[in-house]
């Protein structure tokens, strides 16, 4: 797991999975597989975990929209206390967009905008997980 404030995770939504996959693996040598944990997108498709050259796991995903939300692309910072997080981007003139939530398996996570409209998420791990 990256130190905290360091960039954990990746994500990129799309409403074109199968397109989206094609071009990433052809162009970058990306590897894409189910998640493990039987997340699943908008479209109640499998959630893809995206594994980079260079490493044996997944340090991004590929969640498919199903064109019910907007296509995205965003990085996830690791830190200590998402609550404390979500206040500290407030006063610096970001914004929640997405209230923090917690996973079945105790990952908590929020979506904020930084003060020039970056979206960007930041993540918890599960208690003693990665």
């Amino acid at each position: 797991m990256p130190a905290i404030n360091g960039i954990g995770w990746f994500e990129i939504a799309t409403d074109q999975p199968a397109v989206a996959e094609r071009f990433y693996g052809d162009v970058f040598g990306w590897r894409f597989g189910n998640d493990d944990g039987g997340a699943t997108g908008a479209d109640g498709s499998a959630y893809r975990g995206i594994t980079t050259p260079g490493t044996d796991r997944p340090s991004g995903g590929l969640f498919p929209t199903g064109g019910k939300v907007p296509n995205y692309a965003v990085f996830y910072l690791v830190v200590a206390d998402l609550a404390a997080t979500c206040k500290a981007a407030e006063a610096a003139g970001g914004k929640v967009l997405v209230a923090p939530q917690t996973t079945p398996d105790g990952l908590s996570f929020a979506h904020l905008l930084d003060p020039s409209g970056n979206q960007f998420g930041v993540f918890t791990p599960p208690p003693g997980g990665e």
